[in-house]
Parts: structure tokens; sequence; C-alpha cells
């Protein structure tokens, strides 16, 4: 299954290098001199890496074919994708975002609350962004809170705190 495993960012320098917001767990499995990623759109794609350097924390890729800040910039947002193999990736508590996408969250009473729209990636922990009667509820994806996520039924349940839901 094709996964995005990073974004385009903006140019970095004058030689064609690119910032990359990096969204997988493995990296270095991903981003190495040769490797070859589709796009989304796909009209930017494939493109293969030519060079891969950290720059004070921030992956820097160059590609096949883009040679000046111009280009790179015409690449800003686009998607890299690659062929994950989700369940050799999988562990029991270890998810891709595409696995939680559209499950259904409801509470541990039973109380429907909506589908998984989003998984916003911070610092502290992961974010689920919850479709609850047309607004958005944001439930920290932390044990204590989401005991169990079923990805083959598409379920997720959650033990809301006290104000979470409220308007």
């Amino acid at each position: 299954m094709q996964l995005v495993v990073a974004r385009i960012g903006r140019a970095h320098g004058v030689l064609g290098e690119a910032t990359i917001e990096v969204r997988t767990d493995q990296p270095e499995d991903r981003f190495y001199i040769g490797s070859v990623l589709a796009t989304e759109p796909n009209t930017f794609g494939p493109l293969t890496i030519t060079s891969v350097r950290d720059h004070n924390g921030t992956l820097l890729l160059g590609f096949k074919g883009i040679s000046d800040r111009n280009q790179v910039e015409q690449l800003r947002n686009v998607l890299l994708l690659a062929d994950v193999d989700i369940e050799a990736d999988s562990t029991e508590d270890d998810f891709h975002v595409q696995q939680l996408l559209q499950c259904q969250v409801s509470t541990q009473d039973g109380i429907e609350l909506g589908p998984v729209t989003d998984v916003i990636n911070l610092p502290g922990q992961d974010v689920l962004a919850v479709d609850y009667n047309g607004r958005e509820v944001l439930i920290p994806f932390v044990k204590a809170i989401v005991p169990i996520v079923d990805v083959k039924n598409r379920k997720i349940t959650v033990v809301p705190p006290a104000g979470l839901l409220d308007e």
C-alpha cells in the first residue's frame, strides 16, 4: 500500500534542495540516495532522491532533475509516498495514519462520536481529530484516553476526560 511518508517544504539554498516534513517513523528506510518516491499529486513524480542530509534537525533532500530553488518551490506541499507493507510494519500499539482515518469513534458507554478525520502529529503526542456532530473534537491519542483501537473492524473506543466533548 502506498502511504504518505513526507511533505516537501520550502527550498533550502540555491542548488535545489528541499526541506522535508517527515511523516514516517523509519526515515532511514524511506529516504536514501536512489530511492524513488511517488507523489501526490502524481503529476510531480515519481521523484528520485539524489542527496540526503540533516541540517540542524531538518531533513534536506535533493531530487533528480531538480537543480535550483525555483524548481523546488514548485514542489512545495507535494506529498511523498512509499510502498509500505502495513501488516509487516505494525505492532499491537503501532498504527499508520491511514489505518486510523475514517475509523468510527465511540465512548466506552457506547455513545457514537463520529469518524476520525485527521491525525495531528504534535511534539507531546498525536491527536485524533474526530467529526463529532459537525464540529471537530481533538482527542489526545494516549492509552489512558484511547484504550481500544480495532483497525480491522474500523472502531476506536475512547474514555473522554470531563469537558472534552462539551461545546
